[in-house]
């Protein structure tokens, strides 16, 4: 029985097109016939709200399940796409550093927790939090490997050697599998030499980890999510659909030929 692949979306910097990536790219994913989870393990719940839940009226979330072991069955919820499941979050999240970190084994609880459900899944995305807390090395420890959005502006290699240290501590100490999955500009203008710039800059130091494929600055983008909806249910001829539905085939192409 093959098993899923687990990728969290992280960068520490925030509005960096972490929760727009985790969305668009399982609904891609799953219009394109793969079983996938996402997991929001982010206390905002963006990603929850994104998908038209309100977080404010869930029974259980994530915290039920990674503080009191609660059975993932009864945590995850479906979506409006028929392979796109989500293991939902909310503000509970928010304490859960703090109760994490007087438990046994507390960078490693998302991985017990997910372990029983692998095998129903092709691909499993976690979204992090914009910070490098318990909940992020959980994702990273639970993970086989890690995308990395970076937004197409100044300083967008800043922090950046503070993530690569954080995942190599994790393959070091607590997951030796782990992998560097791709990186993906994101909020891409080609009119501007800044843009250009940026991705070169990041190229020379990811070479050919950084996906062919840009996420274009794009309104449509920024407003489906208010209306808890992906790009594909809000505008699917943006620029926005068609960009993500190509990074969806060059994951896929990807992993075909590893």
């Amino acid at each position: 029985m093959s098993r899923a692949k687990v990728i969290s979306i992280f960068n520490q910097k925030g509005g960096v097109g972490k929760t727009t990536t985790c969305m668009n790219l399982t609904a891609a994913l799953s219009i394109d016939g793969y079983r996938v989870l996402t997991v929001d393990i982010d206390p905002q719940g963006n990603t929850t709200s994104g998908f038209g839940i309100e977080k404010n009226d869930l029974d259980k979330s994530i915290y039920d399940a990674l503080i009191n072991g609660q059975d993932l069955r009864e945590v995850i919820l479906t979506t409006g796409f028929d392979r796109l499941n989500l293991l939902p979050s909310n503000i509970d999240l928010a304490g859960s550093e703090i109760e994490l970190a007087h438990m046994s084994q507390r960078e490693t609880r998302l991985r017990k927790v997910l372990d029983p459900i692998l095998e129903y899944y092709d691909y499993i995305f976690i979204d992090c939090p914009p910070s490098l807390g318990l909940l992020t090395i959980n994702a990273l420890t639970a993970s086989d490997s890690v995308l990395i959005p970076i937004q197409c502006e100044y300083y967008a290699l800043e922090g950046v050697g503070q993530l690569i240290s954080t995942i190599s501590l994790v393959k070091k100490g607590l997951n030796p599998k782990i992998e560097i999955e791709g990186v993906l500009m994101t909020m891409y203008d080609s009119r501007t030499n800044l843009a250009v710039q940026v991705v070169g800059e990041v190229k020379s130091y990811f070479k050919e980890k950084v996906y062919r494929t840009k996420i274009p600055r794009n309104i449509r983008l920024a407003e489906a999510p208010s209306f808890g909806e992906t790009i594909f249910e809000n505008a699917p001829n943006s620029k926005g659909a068609i960009a993500y539905a190509e990074l969806a085939k060059e994951f896929i192409g990807r992993e075909h030929v590893k």
